[in-house]
């Protein structure tokens, strides 16, 4: 009988599935065009790893509407495999979580909620080397351009949007972005004119249909927002649809971007494959953490496209800032009121903190939102 390396082992796997109310309710094009209900919280599963010596790390994943239960329960199923494995090696992990619940795939709820386990691994890693995430990866800048979604949502007015917009610009953000797809799009146009006259021409601005486009809207509505100087429209068909954002990025000046609802590598490829964006849009926390997110990263770069990641700034500022081209991050306030830490904004840009790993703590509040909670090990 051989006798195992010596070194540090996961000693606990503890899980939390969270719900975090949102003050208001959001809606989307998805609301409006009757797709979907408006959102009223959003559900974390988080994951926090400890070891023999002592060591930390915390990541998480979330749902929105639907999804969170069936996260936290696979979570649950896989978390023992992790007990008494090295910490250090979180490819072979990332293999044997999905091994562990190989016949639910390799996408979707199974990589989302493997993603809370990876994204601790790699948080514990850069905390025991003293490190920030990003200085971790190799970080190619201290501080990423970052845009404000949620102040223009289609449920708040468009005089509401712009006192939005103003507050954000002057909190130091540098770029902000605007949900459209309505199902009149004369209302998306009148609402993106009144935006851009306030900001002016200089202030980035982009523009969100949230997939509610077919392609000759897409098309139509495209060429005629040409004239807004957009920094990007995203999701403009659904997300999918690789072969119709290729014709709509070949046929319009201004940049296509869309990723954000796909939930693995291979999904993103097929985007790729088919060059359906300029900007790619990819989510950790939805492609199954920050193991895979640097396979994707890896591969956007190779084929020269831009980098602007979906929602959790708190774990995107860090893979961003490792990213060989100029990248935008996207602010959320929405995560704030579960972590003692705040992202420093000013000058356009997020900026990275010198706190090791993430850099980030769980509240008092976040402990009393927990719904379910599970723990493994000794």
């Amino acid at each position: 009988m051989s006798t195992p390396p010596a070194g540090d082992r996961i000693r606990t796997v503890r899980l939390s599935s969270v719900g975090l109310p949102l003050a208001v309710p959001v809606s989307d094009a998805k609301v409006l065009t009757g797709v979907q209900a408006p959102m009223t919280e959003v559900v974390l599963l988080f994951a926090e790893i400890t070891t023999e010596d002592g060591h930390e790390g915390i990541g998480f994943g979330y749902a929105k509407r639907a999804g969170g239960p069936g996260q936290f329960a696979h979570a649950r199923e896989i978390a023992p495999v992790l007990v008494g494995e090295d910490p250090n090696d979180i490819g072979r992990l990332w293999d044997k979580l999905v091994w562990a619940g190989a016949s639910v795939g390799r996408s979707g709820l199974a990589t989302q909620a493997i993603a809370a386990f990876d994204i601790a691994l790699w948080d514990l890693k850069a905390r025991r080397a003293g490190l920030p995430l990003a200085k971790l990866l190799g970080a190619h800048r201290d501080s990423v351009r970052c845009y404000n979604t949620s102040g223009g949502f289609l449920h708040t007015p468009v005089e509401q949007v712009m006192e939005n917009a103003t507050a954000s610009l002057e909190r130091g953000i540098g770029g902000i972005k605007i949900k459209v797809g309505q199902p009149d799009s004369a209302a998306d146009l009148k609402r993106l004119a009144a935006v851009r006259a306030h900001l002016g021409d200089d202030v980035p601005l982009m523009v969100d249909a949230n997939q509610q486009w077919d392609r000759p809207t897409a098309g139509r509505l495209g060429r005629a927002l040409e004239s807004f100087g957009l920094t990007w429209i995203e999701e403009p068909l659904d997300a999918y649809d690789a072969e119709g954002h290729a014709a709509l990025a070949a046929a319009l000046d201004t940049p296509i971007a869309t990723g954000e609802m796909l939930a693995s590598v291979a999904e993103h490829m097929a985007l790729i494959d088919a060059r359906a964006c300029d900007i790619i849009q990819p989510d950790a926390p939805r492609v199954g953490g920050i193991t895979q997110f640097l396979k994707l990263a890896a591969l956007a770069d190779h084929h020269r496209l831009q980098l602007a990641p979906h929602f959790a700034m708190e774990v995107h500022l860090h893979l961003a800032a490792a990213y060989p081209r100029e990248p935008w991050v996207e602010h959320f306030e929405w995560l704030e009121p579960l972590f003692h830490e705040r992202l420093e904004i000013r000058d356009g840009r997020m900026h990275l903190s010198d706190r090791p790993g993430l850099g980030i703590t769980l509240t008092d509040r976040a402990r009393a939102w927990t719904r379910e909670h599970y723990e493994t090990g000794a």
